[in-house]
């Protein structure tokens, strides 16, 4: 199996199309004074209806290219992790440290719940903190990389992992109480969707284009479905990963992946009951009667929940990158390549705010309650306000 980063998507795409060409015949070439298609959109001038403020900053270490170091939280806590294997507890309103550990190189982000705080290391550790002190717990090998975040329940803690292999761990010790294998296509993106836990379930969507739905404390898969199908003739254009996680609500389960799908799965039902061709590398949003998907084109598109008809498409930012997006006080925010944070009212898809907050690209955005959180590709956490 190969594996490659989303940063090298679009220049292995431009080979591909080189390569399947017989002769110069179809080729075309930009003279300079035309626009490439592939240059990020300038940014336009907007109506500045919202401001963004920093309220702390704290410098990490390492490099976070494809965004998958994420934090989660407890409490008032911020538990946070970076390449080099730092892990730290932070007052999420101060951005106060209240306890930092140094474990092995690090290879994915941070769970918490059940005083518990979880990462894995580039070996296959699962290593599980005491929410308190940082203290270790348990330590688990499970044999494969590790790049999303674990999901923690108080009895099972579901790890997903590179090659393809879902696994339960207990939550007291570690051990493995069940595994499930998926069938992996010769060449995947190096991605990270993590499993989600709802209701003694798990849900996950694998490199193979599929979601798969599994019992929490055995591990049988109660069913699974194909977010899309492969399209192409060339393993490089049947690239399908989900590198997204689902997101479960009101008995549906929203799912996204790359050359693929937009998808809608009822849960009764067990199958998709609605789907829309597009590709993705992020989970696509589900509020105030919207459903929002970021394109991997950097593209936004938004559907009425009600009818699933288009309501609107911004296009003003094609090309430059953008973050994973996140509903915030009734608006979305997204970072992009030059480290801009963007305001979009999610009811028309109009910029209203915007603020350059680093010199490096923004590579995820996430919130809790009325707190967020921006993480750019050198290690900083931002906290910001609207």
């Amino acid at each position: 199996m190969l594996t490659l980063r989303k940063t090298n998507l679009s220049i292995l795409c431009s080979i591909a199309l080189l390569s399947s060409c017989s002769s110069m015949d179809g080729l075309r070439f930009w003279k300079s004074d035309e626009i490439d298609p592939d240059e990020p959109k300038e940014l336009v001038a907007f109506s500045d209806q919202k401001s963004i403020g920093i309220e702390w900053k704290k410098s990490f270490k390492g490099e976070n290219e494809i965004g998958n170091f994420l934090p989660d939280f407890s409490s008032q806590d911020l538990f946070f992790s970076d390449a080099s294997g730092n892990v730290s507890s932070i007052n999420a309103s101060t951005g106060e440290k209240n306890w930092s550990v140094e474990l092995n190189f690090l290879a994915s982000g941070t769970a918490a719940g059940f005083g518990m705080v979880v990462v894995a290391d580039i070996d296959g550790n699962v290593i599980a903190l005491d929410q308190l002190d940082g203290s270790k717990l348990w330590s688990s090998n499970v044999k494969g990389e590790i790049l999303s975040k674990v999901a923690i329940d108080a009895r099972v803690v579901v790890v997903k992992t590179g090659s393809g292999e879902l696994l339960g761990l207990d939550n007291e010790n570690g051990q493995i109480l069940w595994s499930y294998r998926s069938k992996l296509p010769l060449l995947t993106v190096r991605g990270s969707s993590s499993p989600v836990i709802v209701d003694d379930l798990v849900y996950v969507s694998f490199d193979n284009g599929r979601l798969g739905v599994f019992e929490l404390n055995s591990g049988f898969q109660v069913w699974d479905g194909a977010i899309s199908y492969v399209r192409g003739v060339s393993e490089l254009e049947n690239l399908i990963d989900s590198d997204s996680s689902p997101v479960v609500d009101g008995g549906l389960i929203y799912t996204t992946n790359y050359q693929g799908n937009l998808n809608i799965f009822d849960t009764a039902q067990k199958r998709s009951v609605w789907s829309y061709e597009t590709s993705s590398f992020y989970s696509p949003i589900v509020s105030r009667g919207m459903l929002t998907v970021v394109e991997a084109d950097s593209g936004i598109r938004t559907f009425a929940l009600k009818t699933l008809q288009e309501s609107w498409i911004n296009d003003e930012y094609l090309n430059r990158d953008l973050s994973n997006a996140v509903s915030f006080k009734g608006n979305l925010v997204v970072g992009d390549f030059e480290g801009y944070v963007h305001i979009i009212d999610i009811l028309n898809g109009r910029t209203v705010g915007r603020k350059k907050i680093s010199r490096k690209p923004i590579k995820s955005i996430f919130s809790r309650s009325d707190s967020l959180y921006v993480i750019d590709e050198a290690f900083n956490l931002h906290s910001i306000n609207i």
